[in-house]
């Protein structure tokens, strides 16, 4: 068992490694589950054949020793040297095979359940969210907000809220569903969404913005103007270059492309139903549903809320919108 332990732990090492090194993309929720499963197997050999063989082991000692003491008493011998306590710790002790694995399954039963149903962290890697995300920041996302979903194969089984406008959402990238992403629902099922010369309107509505100064990028040293944006009962800040032309290129022919039309003064994109149309709020640097298409509510996450860390800026600390 120790050999199939060190083999196991060798092959959790080299794929973190190769993650780590780029040469595979991983996948933290399907390594955690089987993880969890590798640990309680080893959980449920340690309560239900290890420990227990140890005990008989170290209970047959006792008896051992006290047979002797009680021949040698019949002997008319009293003092008897030899203490079985010590060799009768190291009979129970659990070896380290048990300890690295049967050791860690609370733990990683606690992380697994922790992150599967309840709230999940996650960095921020780009600029796309920016104001409301900078690059760097430590979120935290509310895994049960849209409803209870089983882990690794992310399939509902109990709803909760929908999502609506305005709401910040960690979703699967629907080109690659190996990969998260964090966008801010702009259309929900049925709307007609169109950014049209840097302009958002929902179903023929204009969306309300109003100008906030200038906003400066430390991550990409540029300065854009800002705009306070409603989108539902969600006021937040956007960054919008008034003088970038922007040409849209899609990414793919994706799922529903025929939903959308393109033209030089932006897109004009119908929602199909179960789908939602994402948007960052750093609208002219976002590679979001104006390139890659619609979400499908298979693929939502959950709903990111609070920024929980930033090393190098502390007062990112907080709730965000």
């Amino acid at each position: 068992m120790s050999t199939l332990t060190a083999a196991l732990y060798g092959a959790l090492v080299a794929y973190l490694g190769g993650w780590f090194l780029g040469f595979w993309s991983g996948d933290f929720a399907l390594l955690l589950f089987i993880l969890t499963v590798v640990t309680m197997a080893f959980w449920l050999a340690e309560r239900l054949h290890f420990k227990p063989a140890r005990e008989q082991a170290a209970a047959a000692l006792e008896q051992q020793a006290a047979a002797r003491r009680a021949e040698l008493a019949r002997q008319g011998i009293a003092q008897v040297d030899g203490d079985v306590g010590p060799a009768r710790e190291k009979l129970l002790m659990q070896p380290w095979w048990l300890d690295w694995t049967a050791g860690l399954f609370p733990v990683i039963l606690a992380v697994f359940l922790l992150r599967s149903f309840l709230f999940e962290p996650f960095k921020i890697p780009s600029g796309s969210m920016v104001p409301t995300l900078k690059v760097g920041d430590l979120i935290l996302v509310n895994k049960f907000y849209y409803g209870i979903r089983l882990p690794v194969i992310n399939t509902k089984i109990l709803a909760n809220h929908e999502p609506q406008r305005g709401d910040v959402m960690v979703f699967r990238y629907p080109l690659d569903t190996r990969l998260d992403y964090i966008k801010r629902v702009v259309g929900l099922p049925g709307d007609e969404v169109a950014y049209l010369n840097q302009k958002l309107t929902i179903n023929g509505q204009p969306v309300p913005e109003q100008a906030k100064g200038t906003d400066y990028d430390e991550d990409s040293m540029s300065e854009s103007p800002l705009f306070i944006e409603t989108l539902g009962t969600v006021r937040h800040e956007i960054r919008v270059d008034p003088a970038r032309v922007i040409r849209y290129q899609p990414a793919a022919r994706f799922p529903y492309f025929d939903n959308c039309r393109y033209s030089p003064e932006g897109v004009v994109c119908k929602v199909p139903p179960g789908h939602y149309f994402m948007m960052g709020d750093n609208r002219d640097n976002s590679e979001d549903s104006r390139y890659w298409g619609f979400v499908p509510e298979r693929n939502i996450v959950g709903k990111a809320f609070f920024v929980w860390m930033n090393f190098g800026n502390l007062g990112r600390i907080g709730p965000f919108h």
